[in-house]
């Protein structure tokens, strides 16, 4: 297979996932388990599989926020919210946001029954590769739901955190760091430098001094644009990512990943268009 054909069905369906890191229902639903903060609401549901995951162990799986934002946010967590809890907890808030974005008859219909089988089929088939997939294997080892708009949500969100492991493990082969990906990205115009820095809560000076290195080594232009040398290793990573996301996809195939994607774009679009995500 392609790897192009993963990529592409990966980005079509990650409205469906992605939509639970901004919808209010998950502040909802955390607050309603005992964690007040959304940024700890955040790091604590998603690492929640994990068990009663340590500061530290968040900084290396979620790999490119800020660590002192990260132990501050872990901080008295545990103590808070029961991981089970918060895993019921952003379940609950996926399927109340899902309801509210999509609407009965999508969630209800023949085209979901049949988006969550494919996905599944091809997010089960991931399970046979669990070693150095953290994030993924700790997902995995949750209990499938029952309706299909969360067994294509939670299928979704297997694909993604198997793919964000392998994407890790390729930055990690690279010897580029998280804050420094977050520059090389920026670095492409696709996305604005500082939205990254923001969103991953890294200081002025940590920015500037990561953005100075990467100057140094010939990745970054002065102005902060990737340089020649930079895109050529950047391409190098996603590459090795698409490569390493393979595996699920090729269970259901090409024809799988194009029925797939016809099957969910629309219910992707009405995510966006409701304001799901900020894009």
């Amino acid at each position: 297979m392609d790897p192009v054909t993963a990529r592409k069905t990966w980005r079509t369906l990650e409205p469906i996932h992605g939509m639970i890191y901004f919808v209010p229902e998950a502040v909802e639903h955390y607050r309603n388990a005992g964690v007040e903060d959304a940024r700890s609401g955040y790091f604590a549901s998603r690492s929640a599989p994990l068990g009663e995951a340590s500061a530290p162990l968040v900084i290396a799986t979620f790999y490119n926020f800020d660590p002192d934002t990260v132990r501050a946010a872990m901080a008295g967590v545990w103590q808070a919210a029961r991981p089970e809890e918060l895993i019921d907890a952003r379940f609950m808030a996926a399927d109340a946001a899902l309801r509210r974005l999509l609407g009965d008859r999508a969630v209800g219909s023949e085209e979901m029954v049949e988006a969550a089988d494919l996905a599944r089929t091809a997010a089960s088939g991931a399970c046979d590769h669990l070693h150095g997939r953290p994030l993924f294997a700790g997902h995995a080892d949750l209990p499938w739901p029952s309706s299909p708009h969360l067994v294509l949500w939670h299928a979704q969100t297997l694909l993604r955190e198997f793919r964000g492991d392998g994407h890790v493990a390729a930055l990690v082969a690279d010897g580029v760091s998280g804050i420094e990906a977050l520059l090389m990205h920026g670095g492409t115009g696709a996305i604005a430098a500082g939205v990254l820095q923001r969103s991953r809560n890294w200081s002025d000076e940590a920015w500037t001094e990561a953005a100075d290195g990467l100057v140094d080594r010939g990745l970054l232009d002065p102005d902060g644009t990737l340089s020649e040398l930079g895109a050529e290793r950047r391409q190098w990573v996603e590459d090795r990512t698409d490569e390493l996301a393979l595996v699920p996809y090729e269970l259901i195939g090409e024809d799988g990943c194009a029925r797939l994607r016809d099957l969910v774009r629309p219910f992707s679009r009405a995510i966006v268009e409701g304001g799901g995500l900020p894009i």
